[in-house]
């Protein structure tokens, strides 16, 4: 394989290493970038994705010779940003303001080439949730499945039957939009099919 063809992954996700081997890019390497995530003093929901997507591939350094992808994910409800969830009293306060109403999911996605050369796109849906009785919140709290997501849940899953309407990426919500993916890769020169995978 031509070195200059390695595609790191700059995430510990296993849904954007998924959706890479989905569209026919599979990382070859996974290498977390570690930042730190946290938002600023009246920092929009838009602004954060950008910001943290752009320091995670900041982050990703001594991978020389190789393509370097990095992604994040912020769930927005106006100018409030949720946070990724690590306890069930989050993950209920989540599901609460989400019930019943609109809210925006920013995923960023951004490369760097092996020549140094490097982009970034922002997809942004809009998620319908309907209004969820206090026995659905519990049901899905019971499942383990809001752990460690931006606004407490996996449109892949189960909360997936309580979603009205998306417009936008579907994948994007899940973590990494492909189309913006596909398009910064294949614009910055990344062939996976050289390599023969």
């Amino acid at each position: 394989m031509p070195a200059d063809m390695r595609l790191v992954l700059a995430s510990a996700s296993p849904r954007r290493r998924d959706l890479l081997a989905q569209i026919g890019f599979p990382p070859d390497a996974i290498a977390p970038a570690d930042i730190d995530e946290s938002e600023q003093a009246g920092e929009l929901p838009r602004d954060l994705a950008v910001r943290l997507t752009l320091a995670k591939l900041a982050a990703a350094s001594g991978h020389e010779g190789a393509y370097v992808l990095a992604s994040d994910t912020v769930v927005g409800v106006g100018r409030r940003i949720l946070p990724k969830t690590e306890t069930e009293a989050q993950a209920r306060a989540c599901l609460a303001l989400l019930s019943g109403r609109n809210h925006r999911v920013f995923t960023g996605v951004a490369v760097r080439a092996p020549d140094g050369r490097q982009g970034h796109r922002l997809s942004m849906t809009r998620v319908a949730v309907k209004r969820l009785g206090a026995d659905e919140i519990e049901e899905y709290i019971a499942s383990g499945e809001w752990q460690g997501k931006a606004g407490g849940y996996a449109i892949q899953g189960r909360f997936g039957a309580h979603i009205l309407q998306i417009t936008g990426s579907y994948t994007g919500v899940m973590g990494l939009p492909v189309y913006e993916t596909r398009q910064l890769l294949t614009g910055l020169g990344y062939r996976p099919e050289v390599t023969g995978r």
